[in-house]
């Protein structure tokens, strides 16, 4: 028998899910075009107020940021281990009818590597991953690797739209935040114009 390294479950994508959960539950940054009237609006008390929130707004986008680029980078990671185990078992299956053993070595700890010795065999053992191993059929093996395969293709494709979406938020938030401050200053020397002349 032949022990495969599996990635751990793979998170299932739904391509026909609606544009709203499209982004994993990322909330769109409204760009405020009115600054007057989105400051005259409740809750936006004062610019500094305003700042804060919008200021708490992005860094809740960072942190999204952070988590999505942690799950493409363990995808990416995964996809290539999923390939490999798929040539192995597409040369298993090539040697499985005849009788000569296949020589290789496989990986006991890092760069230690075992020469073996694997008689030809229609089974082959897959790590899951949670201290879980299972046997299959060579056939299954691969049919389950094809799907993971393609899920964890889909799945970072869809992180790919993800972090684009993400990306125009950081703008949008930082768009409004540069407004609601230009327009605080330009409201300040506004009043100080108003006070410099009512005291003269």
């Amino acid at each position: 028998m032949s022990l495969f390294k599996m990635a751990t479950t793979i998170e299932s994508g739904n391509a026909g899910a609606a544009n709203k959960k499209k982004h994993l539950g990322i909330p769109a940054a409204v760009f405020v075009e009115d600054v007057d009237s989105f400051m005259k609006q409740p809750g936006n008390d004062t610019a500094d107020a305003v700042l804060r929130k919008l200021d708490e707004q992005y860094q809740k986008y960072k942190y999204m940021e952070l988590n999505l680029v942690q799950k493409k980078m363990r995808l990416k990671n995964q996809i290539p281990q999923i390939k490999q185990t798929l040539a192995i078992l597409k040369h298993m299956q090539k040697k499985k009818d005849t009788t000569e053993p296949l020589d290789t070595h496989f990986l006991l700890a890092d760069n230690v590597y075992c020469k073996a010795s694997v008689p030809p065999t229609d089974k082959v053992c897959l790590w899951l991953g949670a201290n879980v191993m299972l046997e299959y059929d060579i056939d299954e093996a691969e049919s389950l690797l094809e799907k993971n395969l393609a899920t964890a293709s889909r799945n970072l494709e869809s992180l790919e739209e993800d972090l684009d979406f993400l990306r125009d938020q950081f703008t949008t938030t930082e768009v409004n935040m540069a407004r609601v401050y230009n327009w605080d200053v330009m409201r300040r020397s506004k009043d100080n114009v108003l006070k410099a002349a009512e005291r003269s």
